[in-house]
């Protein structure tokens, strides 16, 4: 597979923030359901005064509730289109979005950018207080609230064994032909001055509901249901626990996404298409196709 764009398009690369809350997640969906893709999509068809809908392709794809502060999409547009729209369609955009969702940049992308696969990893962070009082009311749709006190400490504990590259089918929703084998390159807790709890959680990819079951299993660690080695022990088993809880998407933030130097975003999508498998032990290995968060 290429990324070479089609001749007579230009490649855009667009960075945007939403809010969750009302929307069936990233992904345009049929029966009408309400997406940040078809939502952003429509808005680039009205303002571009195209019959045509331009797909976008994004880095990571949000389910349903989840919201994003750094998301990078790109999407190929005519270069008649984006010769005429591109000093002003910024500010055409923001006219036209609901206010739920918002570009903050709209540039024409390096050769051989793909907004998910020249991408080297993505940040999320998982927001929670033990507040016995519950949530602040301005803060509700960004925080969930865990009725037991946590303890910071056995958590950060229990994430260390979890980091580095496994098969994470413990903690992912299968999908056919899709490889559960990433990269975790952090998960760390840290308690704020406003009794927050916030979870780091970065990969270079993530399968579905990883974030949201990690998150799960490491908050039993942290009210005491379960000991610090016991998510590990999940991970080895490397098959879908029922004990896993999948935590509420409303806690969850996709904060930023990485990408290499612009003369390595070829290789690195190119990288990123491969089927990845882990080392055979005891005649066990991973393999497929990547999933979304």
């Amino acid at each position: 597979m290429s990324d070479e764009v089609e001749p007579g398009l230009v490649r855009v690369r667009l960075d945007l923030s939403y809010d969750g809350k009302d929307f069936s997640g990233w992904a345009k969906q049929p029966g009408g359901r309400r997406t940040v893709q078809g939502e952003i999509e429509g808005a680039l068809r009205t303002v571009t005064r195209s019959e045509a809908t331009y797909d976008l392709t994004v880095a990571g794809r949000t389910d349903s509730g989840v919201h994003a502060r750094g998301q990078v999409a790109h999407v190929d547009l005519p270069e008649d289109v984006w010769a005429e729209h591109r000093e002003k369609l910024l500010r055409r955009l923001a006219g036209r979005l609901p206010h739920d969702v918002r570009i903050w940049r709209v540039a024409e992308a390096p050769s051989g950018f793909n907004a998910r696969f020249s991408a080297i990893w993505r940040r999320y962070a998982y927001r929670v207080t033990d507040n016995p009082g519950g949530v602040d009311p301005l803060l509700r749709g960004h925080v969930l609230w865990h009725d037991w006190e946590l303890d910071v400490e056995a958590m950060n504990a229990a994430s260390a064994a979890l980091l580095g590259e496994h098969d994470f089918a413990a903690y992912c929703k299968k999908r056919e032909g899709a490889t559960t084998i990433r990269t975790l390159q952090e998960l760390s807790w840290v308690r704020g001055e406003d009794g927050i709890v916030t979870a780091t959680v970065r990969a270079d990819a993530f399968c579905h509901n990883m974030v949201r079951s990690l998150v799960g299993a490491l908050l039993y660690v942290g009210d005491g249901h379960r000991g610090p080695e016991w998510p590990g022990k999940v991970l080895a088993a490397a098959v879908r626990d029922s004990s896993v809880h999948v935590v509420k998407p409303h806690g969850l933030t996709l904060e930023e996404v990485g990408y290499p130097a612009d003369e390595l975003l070829a290789e690195r999508s190119r990288q990123a298409r491969n089927m990845r498998t882990l080392p055979v032990v005891d005649g066990m290995s991973g393999g497929g196709d990547g999933g979304c968060c």
